[in-house]
This record gives structure tokens, sequence and C-alpha cells, in this order.
């Protein structure tokens, strides 16, 4: 951090200058520090969220794959539910079938 100087001593470090000179000098280095303040803040908040990002990077892949994992498990319970279903149908299929030919044609309706 720079120490901020008084007119006073600009004006002994720099006489052939005004006053009105000496305070945009000032100013000017008053207003950079202001903007390296600001920059090394972004650069901090930056810096910080990155490594925010990082921690979190693992934990998401982590819960991503658990959830794909979790998915395939769901995905193969449900197509081996409906194949057991198939199969009950069929089942049924075939012993109505397999009933008296004349209880078939009452429940086909003729």
């Amino acid at each position: 951090m720079t120490i901020k100087k008084t007119i006073h001593e600009l004006a002994q470090e720099f006489p052939e200058k005004t006053y009105r000179q000496l305070e945009i000098y000032r100013d000017a280095d008053r207003q950079e520090e202001a903007q390296r303040i600001i920059t090394q803040q972004e650069n901090e908040e930056l810096t910080e969220s990155q490594r925010r990002q990082e921690e979190l990077e693992p934990i998401e892949k982590e819960d991503w794959k658990k959830a794909q994992a979790r998915l395939d498990y769901l995905q193969s319970e449900l197509d081996r539910v409906k194949r057991e279903n198939n199969d009950l149908h069929n089942k049924v299929a075939a012993l109505l079938d397999a009933v008296d030919p004349l209880e078939k044609m009452r429940r086909d309706g003729l």
C-alpha cells in the first residue's frame, strides 16, 4: 500500500507544479490505488470462487455417477417387471384358450 502524500509534500517534491496540478496528481494517485484495490479484491474473489468450484467438481462427478448407477438399476428393474408382466399375460391367455371351447365362445360373445 502506498503512503498518501499531502499537497504540502507533493509541493516540496514538485515545486514547479501549480496547486491544481498537484491536486490532479494526488487524485490520480488515489484513483490508481483504488483501482488496484478493486482489482486485488476481484482477484481474491475469483480465486475463492475457483477454489470452491474445484472442491465441488469431485462431489458433482461422484453424485452424477451415483445417480447414473441408480438410473441404470431402475431401468433394469423396469425391464424385468415388463418381461414378467408379458409372461404372465401370455400364461393367462394360454389358460383361457385351454378352457372349454363352449366357454370360450360365450366369452367371445358368440
